[in-house]
């Protein structure tokens, strides 16, 4: 099955705009999420997208994957683009390749077995040791807004989502159930690194609708 988001640039154009705010985020979030990620680690993005995540990570070999033709534009220097489908092709990057795999709102969009699928070839990808970071939408807080995307196919909650990695091998490190709010797209404040940064660091997450969950394989 291929991500249905693929068939044209019409899903990033109507649903997934690039937001103004999208960099300066996943610039933030990737300082957080530092910690697991070392400096002379290699490190993949599956559904990069417009590649903020990837681009703002600070590694020795960063690859970003997705089936959308015209993402290798958003690429920063120093990221390797690749058009593949990940549903089918991940096997192609070969086996224990990379340190960590980061994979943000991703999943949600294959059928369930082939969600499944996905993450079985994404830990075949990371070397012992090697963490896959997820962070997609929660249906347990986001249930209202989560088929508002015509393209999300499996539902996951951090439960589910937790159940999914063990059973390929994956031991969960940390699971937030409420990590970021579901959308940006309804803000109308200015958003600030600051504004970020005390979000992240706040027992108390209004509008809070994604999750986060690290594993580590082995």
């Amino acid at each position: 099955m291929t991500d249905p988001r693929s068939s044209s640039g019409a899903y990033h154009a109507v649903h997934l705009p690039d937001h103004p705010a999208r960099r300066l985020v996943w610039e933030t979030i990737a300082e957080h999420l530092a910690p697991f990620v070392r400096p002379d680690a290699r490190v993949v993005e599956i559904g990069a997208g417009y590649c903020h995540w990837i681009n703002a990570v600070r590694a020795a070999q960063r690859v970003a994957v997705d089936s959308w033709p015209d993402f290798p534009a958003f690429a920063a220097p120093g990221v390797e683009p690749l058009v593949l489908d990940a549903a089918t092709m991940l096997p192609a990057l070969g086996t224990e390749r990379f340190d960590v795999a980061l994979a943000s709102n991703v999943l949600e969009h294959f059928a369930p077995d082939v969600a499944a699928g996905v993450v079985r070839d994404i830990a075949a990808l990371l070397a012992p040791g090697g963490r896959l970071l997820v962070v997609q939408p929660n249906f347990r807080y986001a249930y209202r807004q989560y088929f508002d995307d015509y393209t999300h196919r499996a539902v996951f909650t951090h439960v589910s989502m937790g159940n999914l990695l063990r059973a390929h091998g994956l031991k969960v490190e940390r699971c937030e159930p409420r990590f970021l709010p579901y959308s940006m797209r309804e803000t109308a404040w200015t958003i600030r690194p600051w504004m970020i940064r005390a979000y992240l660091r706040s027992p108390v997450r209004p509008f809070a609708g994604q999750m986060l969950i690290v594993a580590r394989k082995g």
